[in-house]
């Protein structure tokens, strides 16, 4: 039997030795990939160098101002870049930009080149409003020419307001004094954003709705504007409708006025708000008998602006009522006191 050999002995004598790793350098790393891009420190402007006056940089100018400098240079007329330049100026000579226009467009480019007015042209400004000092109605919109113009007092921003101030000049009487009536009185249970809801759903009926037919047996107040004029304003058809139906009177009952205990019948007349009011709760109450039209539970102020429709038109009872009042007033007339004369 051959003698045992220590094995740890025998790995003692050999030789071992690890391989060497070999370590590459950075640098020679990036020299041997090439270069991708070009490094700011071989371009001649640096990196925190101003491009903004370099040609390549500047944006293009428009064409109103590249044929403003053309017509600079002939000594001609160009167009004037403070207002802007007209449309009919730009497609002019390019046939194939005209036949895209509009037709409005077309008709006017055609009238200008032949000398006469277009096709169904109108004589008169098509502006929905206009401001009172041009002789039509102030509908408190905003002068922007007066807005623009600085003020002349010196420390102030802006000039002085002019005396006296408007009705609607305080931020609490902002509204029409008859749509703000009107809407406290469809107010129910304190929730007025739903009367103003219901007020902007009336006006939107009044002004989309066709002309009415006026009545001549039923007519409205004296100086009243022509039918066809109502529905451009709504405000004016609320407004109207309400006055022409309002009572000038009220019956009072009063006992003992001609003695014992007989109850006289006395006519009081009303001031202005006390009579919108009665023509109001009469509207109101007429349309709460009327025939839900629409889709949905909350279309009360729909309800009331057909009945200011017919009330407009003379298809209301509230003309009846009224005339009733006036009747029983005229013939209770005599009963009326009035103090002695000293």
């Amino acid at each position: 039997m051959p003698p045992r050999v220590p094995i740890t002995t025998f790995a003692r004598s050999i030789a071992f030795r690890t391989k060497p790793q070999t370590q590459w350098s950075a640098r020679s790393t990036m020299r041997l990939a090439p270069s991708q891009y070009r490094l700011y420190s071989e371009s001649k402007d640096g990196p925190s160098a101003d491009r903004s006056n370099r040609a390549d940089a500047q944006p293009i100018e428009h064409v109103s101002q590249e044929a403003a400098k053309i017509a600079e240079i002939k000594g001609e007329e160009g167009p004037d870049l403070s207002r802007g330049t007209p449309i009919e100026e730009v497609v002019k000579g390019d046939k194939a930009a005209q036949e895209n226009l509009p037709k409005v467009m077309q008709d006017a480019i055609k009238a200008k080149a032949s000398g006469s007015p277009p096709k169904g042209s109108r004589s008169y400004s098509t502006m929905t409003t206009q401001t009172s000092g041009n002789g039509g109605l102030d509908m408190g919109l905003v002068d922007l020419e007066a807005a623009s113009k600085l003020a002349e007092t010196p420390g102030l921003k802006f000039d002085m307001p002019t005396l006296p101030l408007p009705k609607d000049g305080h931020v609490k009487h902002r509204y029409d004094p008859v749509v703000e009536q009107v809407t406290n009185l469809l107010m129910r249970h304190g929730k007025k954003s739903v009367a103003q809801r219901n007020m902007a759903t009336i006006l939107q009926h009044l002004r989309t709705s066709p002309i009415p037919t006026i009545n001549p047996a039923k007519p409205l107040l004296p100086g009243a504007p022509p039918p066809s004029h109502l529905p451009l304003n709504p405000i004016l058809y609320l407004t109207l409708a309400i006055d022409s139906v309002a009572p000038l009177m009220r019956i009072r009952s009063q006992r003992g006025a001609a003695g014992g205990g007989v109850a006289l019948q006395i006519p009081v007349p009303l001031g202005q708000r006390q009579r919108r009011r009665a023509a109001v709760e009469w509207i109101m109450g007429a349309a709460s008998k009327r025939r839900n039209m629409g889709s949905g539970k909350n279309n009360f102020g729909q309800r009331i602006a057909q009945e200011l429709v017919a009330v407009v038109e003379g298809r209301s009872g509230i003309w009846d009522r009224r005339n009733a009042i006036h009747k029983l007033g005229v013939a209770a007339r005599a009963n009326i006191i009035l103090p002695r004369k000293r």
